[in-house]
């Protein structure tokens, strides 16, 4: 048995793109070789990321070729590869480099539409599993994890996983906005004329003691202790 897994790409334009990513060959039926192994599906997904990306990239680059102020075609000064992390293996792409259109002016004369497009070249959802397993693990284990679950060729450097979980972390704190001193909003006068619930007027019984206990010394004093 040869089953053949083949990607149809639909075009805006309605055309119809057909690639096979690769064939499974089948002999017999043993719980070995029953469905796909780790390692085919690490394959086919390395197979499958790397043409969804170039169809999109391909379907990103077209209309860049041509300037949309005035409509004129943008001449290309060449092409160079960018690689781009996923959770599905590490892709290369390529990438032209267009010249600005003389219509009006640009402060550099020629631009990378992919790589305005794609600044960080790790994909935001291996950086989600990359922060959330180093916060459980080592840095060292989640490298060996991420090898063995997903379809990665050579194991994550654990400097660029540290260095990842500190970029997000600063990315977090920065959304926080700035360090707040109280986040109720007031002053102690106002506060002072809000009505008091029934019980003792002493205000201190709003702070109670969140832990006591008591010690003996050597000699039997005893010490009480609260928090």
């Amino acid at each position: 048995m040869i089953c053949k897994i083949q990607v149809v790409t639909i075009g805006e334009d309605g055309r119809k793109e057909t690639r096979e990513i690769t064939s499974i060959q089948r002999t017999d039926v043993k719980p070995e070789t029953l469905g796909l192994t780790l390692a085919e599906g690490k394959m086919i997904l390395k197979d499958l990321q790397q043409v969804v990306v170039e169809s999109q990239v391909s379907s990103l680059l077209l209309p860049k070729r041509t300037c949309p102020e005035c409509g004129e075609p943008r001449c290309s000064k060449g092409n160079h590869t960018l690689s781009v992390r996923t959770v599905f293996g590490r892709l290369t792409v390529r990438s032209p480099r267009l010249y600005h259109c003389v219509c009006r002016p640009h402060d550099t004369k020629t631009f990378s539409p992919l790589a305005e497009l794609l600044p960080n070249h790790t994909l935001p959802e291996l950086l989600f599993l990359e922060t959330k397993w180093a916060s459980l693990m080592s840095y060292g284990m989640t490298s060996e994890l991420l090898q063995d679950l997903l379809p990665i060729d050579e194991a994550v450097n654990t400097f660029t996983i540290r260095q990842h979980v500190a970029d997000v972390a600063e990315q977090l704190e920065q959304e926080m906005g700035d360090e707040q001193f109280c986040f109720v909003e007031g002053c102690q006068r106002s506060w002072d004329e809000l009505p008091v619930p029934d019980g003792p007027r002493d205000r201190r019984w709003l702070c109670p003691r969140a832990a006591q206990g008591r010690t003996v010394r050597g000699d039997c004093r005893q010490e009480h202790l609260g928090f």
